[in-house]
């Protein structure tokens, strides 16, 4: 099932639900019912209820994107940190500098093909990428400089390696999901009180009022369909890809 589909079925399914039991509700209450005497603080109960689910809402949107946003950031720097130490290697002697780059490229190359997939199923790196990535260290660091030139060359291609290796950590930690069950609880549970006390309200069978409800209903739906979107980075809907790998090594 697709996730749109899957939106558009949580949509109509809470739509659904809020207007069966609004005209349920409707054909249970007797004629000489009065709406208006609905009290003044119920109503303001209401509106209290819906504000700080609306801040909560937002707080949790706001964290998942830039969870996402960071995810992306790690994707650009772990990249751009391995096409620097790519490009420093050429002050190495070439023997050297092709076993770098050959390390690199084979890293990156099992990282776009084969370890993106598997975080993306399993929500975690697998152990080759680290291997991988730690041959690629133990090759700019077991390297003794020659010269001047390569000294110079040598610290730079240290840190450019222990970059790349923090951004695949922070890579690791962005894999999975970025929100506690106990946030997810709080989200749901929420939005079931917030659609909730609506009824109290005394809604009646009017179009206008059961436009509205169902209107209600399907933005909370969508709302959480959003925050659970974006909740993880590498593995739904709009996803921080490994673009940056490609663009800095088409070769691979």
């Amino acid at each position: 099932m697709s996730q749109w589909l899957a939106l558009t079925l949580a949509m109509a399914a809470s739509c659904g639900v809020v207007l069966a039991i609004t005209v349920l509700k409707q054909r249970r209450i007797g004629e000489d019912d009065d709406p208006s005497e609905t009290p003044d603080v119920i109503e303001y109960m209401t509106m209290m209820v819906g504000v700080v689910y609306a801040i909560v809402l937002g707080l949790a949107i706001a964290g998942v994107w830039e969870a996402r946003s960071a995810a992306e950031d790690t994707v650009r720097t772990e990249a751009q940190a391995l096409h620097e130490v790519s490009a420093r290697a050429a002050a190495y002697p070439a023997p050297v500098r092709e076993r770098i780059r050959a390390d690199v490229d084979a890293y990156v190359s099992y990282v776009v093909k084969k370890e993106w997939k598997v975080m993306e199923d399993k929500g975690e790196l697998p152990q080759h990428g680290s291997d991988l990535l730690a041959k690629v260290r133990a090759d700019v660091t077991n390297y003794h400089p020659r010269s001047d030139f390569e000294g110079q060359s040598y610290q730079p291609l240290v840190d450019q390696v222990a970059l790349a290796d923090s951004a695949r950590y922070a890579r690791n930690g962005a894999a999975g999901s970025t929100l506690p069950s106990m946030v997810w609880f709080g989200l749901i549970a929420g939005g079931a009180i917030t659609i909730g006390v609506i009824f109290t309200l005394q809604i009646r069978r009017s179009g206008r009022e059961l436009l509205m409800a169902g209107l209600f209903s399907a933005l909370i739906a969508f709302l959480l369909f959003l925050v659970w979107d974006f909740d993880s980075p590498f593995s739904r809907g709009i996803t921080a890809s490994f673009g940056p790998f490609i663009d800095l090594f088409p070769h691979v």
